[in-house]
């Protein structure tokens, strides 16, 4: 099947390849060669060069004579040739991102053309449905620059943190395959089912797995909308902002080709420091005399004095875990390869990539399989743009990714929590085989006795996954120019077809352990015994899968024109409908198809780029809810005022070349609420509510559950939003913008948790109950700066402030305010004040009563909140910050000088809280291991003070110590240098004799270092930092174009 995947690709593929030479070749066929012969004898002859800003050429830059079809494409030194003009006609010198240049011949047979860069002014930037010039927005989009977002990372959204103003990110996790970042459009605003952003990739929504494997290489651009205004014709999607990828199409010009190879080197930022097996054994003995003085250690003294000698390490074993089982770094690659190019009437972009992304997990070498996890990814992008007749437009794009995937059958993140379960002492990984074994076929896995402990090593190393994933986008949209009915007016029909798949087939063994049975201390030899019973060979496979297809329609009329050079309009009306069928869902109700529709409208109007308007309505519905709220209207306006474009302004426009001020207010919608589905219907399943009669009762009749109850009220969740906004900038270097915003979010879908039981529900009741305020301030600061001798310097710098507090909640009605959620923020945390360490038996006996479990010296003190003389559930408070932080950051620069480059990025978090796992790290609980830091620092009887990292010492679990409270309460506030490169790129005269236009050279790195208040774990982990760590990466590559 995969072969006959791959086969039918390649054919699609090929196909394209083959079909969009040709008919580019219809109109371009040379860098040189006229586009179109004019019937005007010329009186001579004009070649030139067309540079950049640098002075650098521009090859495929059009050169046309104005008012005709005559023209040249620029070859790859930027130089054209052979156009005949006149003394009077103008040539149009134009090139993508430049602005467009018209230059006089007059007398003139060779010209130096220098373009300059799209500034503001012309600047386009993806909007909803369409794309506007970033001069005449007033709603709030943010774009970032596609270089930014090249890291060395096999994970897209790893590169998003602190790259833009607006956007709260980070990443919990490191492992390949499963590293993707959390991120959310001005910080978390409901504790709803859904709080991450709409996500779109060419206008067609995808998921942030999706986005996550977009190759870099082929981002056009990249928008982030904010406000209701960019929001809001996305209707019942856009209440949580909205995402928005654009790929690359196909440019005029003869064919360019850009190849990318990548080498990288992995290894994880940082792992928890683990105490050695010695310092194990004496905490342990410490503990269990915590809990009993009386009871005999279990460790003597001669097991720690021979580990301690090193004496035979399979009968005393001193494990590190981490370094038995880890490499060091990961080995992983890169490569890239687009091609682009084409004419009047065609047009195309075609790109292929390879990542492969490793980890750090060993095989094993008896092992006839591989438990590492492997990932190979392939990306394959091809785009067709055809021009059918003058004024009609076709629009062809097939975007794929295909995936390979090889892992441990347990999960790599539970297997880095193993680590905590291994002890360290009590038996060998693997054991080298006693003379009763040696011809054994089976691995000889280190147990215990009594076959309870973990060994991590037999959960990594006893089997493997082993899958594939396909995901195919193709999409074919239409244009016709309705010039004959308006001028301005525009047709525009798209159909999107999306097929993912995935099949996983896991294979395991079940581990034969053994434990020491006798050792011979003068023989140095040992014998084992067997524990457990395992199997030599791997088991049938276990597999699973899913497919899901998707279908996404639209239909819109779109209007832009200019009336009298004063007066710009725009409008569009759209309608949309797209589909979801999952066919492998678990019951009738997930496979039965997830459909939406809408009508969409909006209209702009500029008055001489001065005075900006904007006003959108939709008119949405969604198949989750009963007919009578099945629809929402969702309006949206925006005015702008571009002060600095007014005649007055012009004395201090050399200092304040622009200043715009805009306002907006619009009303969004989310339907995506919950899990379950068709609110209006009863959820009634038979069984478990049967009843028996009889003499005896041995009769019985099965009766119905009721599992929800219909609720005809349920509905949307609504987002009403406001944006003020400030930009402008400063004598032509410096680009500022400032933005305050508010959100109020309601109709929050909970559950009521203030039902009196006399009601005789048995079913949870749910309703559009809370509601949440939030509000903020986000920015940014752009300067650039270049010089005619090659020097440039590049800085930016951006900054996010989200706070969002619960409103109204359906909660109980508590005996105390400081109980309550509502006024608090969103993600608040809640939980008891650790005022310190019982001194001793005294301190113990007249504090307040604390009831879970004998307290002793040693153990946490809480306060009494209420002052009712015991610790309940009454005196837990809110505490610390929420558990996502509410200010992001970043601040990063460059600098460049004939061919070097330099650049770095910083990336920083505040105002966010998270609690140490104080029951996932308890030391000694189930034999399992410790941290160094509660070695170094934690109470004892020899050490009776009150402020330690950790409490007594216990072998069993102490649900005292255990609790929620501020004695765990870490700040998670972070700045992290998040990548530095370093670049040399070669002179154009060392590539003059090659077809090479550009070859680069470059160094970078990732999570380089941080600066935090804490040091156990990488913070970004969070509470216990037991997971697959995060990942500092080295690349080294190499970029070149033809």
């Amino acid at each position: 099947m995969r072969k006959t995947l791959y086969y039918g690709l390649s054919l699609l593929f090929s196909a394209v390849l083959a079909l969009s030479p040709a008919l580019a070749s219809a109109e371009i066929s040379g860098a040189t060669e006229p586009v179109a012969e004019n019937s005007l004898q010329s009186e001579k002859l004009v070649s030139g060069k067309v540079v950049d800003e640098n002075g650098e050429p521009l090859a495929g830059a059009t050169v046309m004579v104005k008012g005709t079809t005559t023209g040249v494409i620029t070859a790859p030194d930027g130089s054209f040739s052979a156009i005949s003009v006149s003394e009077k006609d103008v040539l149009e010198v134009s090139y993508l991102g430049y602005i467009q240049q018209d230059v006089e011949v007059r007398g003139k047979t060779t010209l130096l053309v220098q373009l300059q860069p799209l500034d503001e002014m012309e600047e386009v930037v993806v909007t909803a449905f369409s794309t506007q010039k970033k001069e005449s927005i007033v709603a709030s989009i943010e774009t970032i620059s596609p270089k930014d977002l090249h890291v060395p990372s096999s994970n897209l959204t790893t590169a998003l943190a602190g790259r833009v103003a607006g956007l709260i990110s980070y990443q919990r996790s490191g492992e390949p395959g499963a590293d993707n970042a959390e991120f959310f459009i001005r910080g978390v605003t409901t504790f709803g089912y859904a709080q991450s952003p709409m996500i779109l990739l060419d206008g067609f929504e995808v998921s942030a797995t999706d986005l996550a494997q977009v190759e870099p290489d082929n981002i056009e651009n990249f928008s982030i909308m904010k406000d209701a205004t960019a929001a809001a014709l996305y209707g019942s999607k856009g209440a949580n902002g909205v995402i928005s990828v654009t790929t690359k199409q196909g440019r005029e010009g003869k064919l360019a080709i850009s190849f990318r190879h990548e080498s990288r080197f992995s290894l994880p930022t940082q792992l928890p420091d683990m105490i050695d097996g010695i310092s194990f054994m004496e905490l342990y003995n410490d503990a269990q005399y915590n809990d009993n003085p009386l009871v005999s250690p279990r460790y003597s003294t001669q097991k720690i004095q021979n580990t301690i000698n090193n004496v035979n390490p399979m009968v005393y074993p001193n494990i590190d875990w981490y370094d038995e089982m880890f490499e060091k770094y990961t080995y992983n690659s890169h490569y890239t390869l687009n091609a682009n190019g084409g004419g009047k009437v065609a047009r195309y972009y075609m790109a292929v990539s390879w990542d492969r992304d490793t980890g750090i997990l060993k095989d094993h070498d008896l092992n006839n399989f591989k438990n590492n996890i492997d990932i190979n990814r392939y990306n394959i992008l091809a785009k067709v743009n055809v021009n059918l007749t003058r004024t009609t437009r076709l629009e062809v794009n097939m975007n794929s990714v295909f995936q390979d995937y090889n892992g441990p059958a347990a999960d790599a993140t539970g297997i880095f929590n193993a680590v905590m379960e291994g002890n360290p002492v009590e038996f060998p990984m693997v054991w080298e085989p006693d003379e009763d074994h040696k011809y054994v076929r089976h691995v000889l896995f280190g147990k215990d006795v009594g076959n309870e402990m973990v060994n991590p090593y037999a959960t990594m190393v006893s089997g493997f996954r082993d899958g594939f994933a396909s995901h195919i986008i193709t999409q074919a949209t239409l244009e016709q120019d309705l010039d004959f009915l308006t001028r301005g007016l525009i047709f525009r029909g798209k159909a999107s077809i999306s097929a993912a798949s995935s099949h996983m087939s896991t294979r395991t063994y079940d581990p034969y352990f053994y434990t020491l049975q006798s050792y011979d201390e003068l023989t140095d030899t040992y014998r084992l015994m067997n524990v457990h019973e395992g199997t030599e060979a791997l088991g049938d496979p276990a597999t699973s899968g899913s497919t899901t297809y998707s279908s996404y329609y639209e239909l819109g009329l779109h209007y832009n024109r200019n009336f009298n050079d004063a007066h710009d309009v725009t409008a569009q009306f759209i309608y949309t409908m797209d589909e979801d069928k999952n066919t492998s869902g678990g019951s009738i109700i997930t496979t039965l198809p997830f459909r939406n529709q809408g009508l969409r409208g909006r209209v702009t109007y500029g008055y001489k780029g001065r005075y900006l308007a904007e006003a959108s309505l939709t008119y949405n519905g969604s198949e989750k809810f009963h007919e009578s709220h099945r629809w929402g209207l969702f309006p949206a306006i925006a005015v702008g005022y571009m002060i600095s474009n007014e005649d007055f302004w012009e004395p201090v426009s050399k200092v304040i070349p622009k200043l715009k001020f805009k306002y907006s207010w619009g009303r969004v919608g989310n339907d995506n609420i919950s899990s379950e589905r068709f609110f209006f219907l009863s959820q009634i399943s038979r069984g478990g509510a049967g009843y028996t009669w009889g003499e005896n009762f041995n009769n019985g009749y099965g009766g119905f559950v009721i599992g929800r109850d219909a609720n005809n009220d349920i509905q949307w969740e609504v987002s009403e939003k406001q944006n003020f906004g400030i930009e402008m900038n400063l004598f032509g270097l410096a680009d500022l913008q400032v933005e305050y915003f508010t959100e109020y979010r309601s109709r929050i879908l909970m559950t009521r948790e203030n039902l009196p039981d006399s009601m005789g529900l048995t079913a949870a009741v749910q309703g559009n109950l809370g509601e949440v305020e939030s509000g903020g301030i986000d920015g940014s600061i752009d300067i650039k700066k270049a010089w005619s001798n090659g020097l440039f310097i590049q800085g930016r710098f951006n900054f996010t402030y989200a706070h969002a507090e619960l409103r109204v909640s359906p909660e109980p009605m508590y005996d105390y305010p400081w109980r309550t959620r509502v006024g608090h923020p969103v993600n608040q945390s809640f939980g008891f004040v650790a005022e310190r360490l019982f001194i001793d038996q005294e301190d113990v006996d007249n504090s307040p009563v604390q009831s879970w479990g004998q307290t002793r010296p040693g153990d946490i003190k809480y306060k009494d909140i209420n002052n009712d003389g015991a610790i309940t559930e009454d005196d837990q408070v809110p505490m610390g910050y929420p558990t996502s932080p509410e200010i992001n950051y970043g601040i990063g620069f460059s600098i460049g000088y004939k061919g070097f480059d330099l650049s770095t990025f910083l990336q920083g978090q505040d105002r966010v809280s998270f609690y140490i796992d104080s029951n996932g790290i308890s030391p000694f609980v189930g034999h399992r291991s410790s941290l160094q830091i509660v070695a170094d620092n934690h109470w004892s009887p020899d050490n009776p003070v009150s402020q330690t990292f950790w409490p007594r010492l216990s072998a069993t679990s102490n649900l005292n110590n255990t609790r929620q409270s501020t004695w765990w309460l870490r700040n998670g506030r972070i700045l992290r240098m998040k990548t530095l490169e370093v670049g040399y790129s070669l002179p154009k005269k060392v590539l003059a004799k090659t077809p090479i236009q550009t070859c680069r050279f470059y160094f970078s790195g990732s999570n380089l270092f941080k600066i935090s208040d804490f040091d156990l774990w990488d913070i970004e982990m969070g509470a216990n930092g037991l997971g697959y760590p995060l990942q500092r990466v080295f690349s080294v590559g190499v970029h070149v174009t033809f």
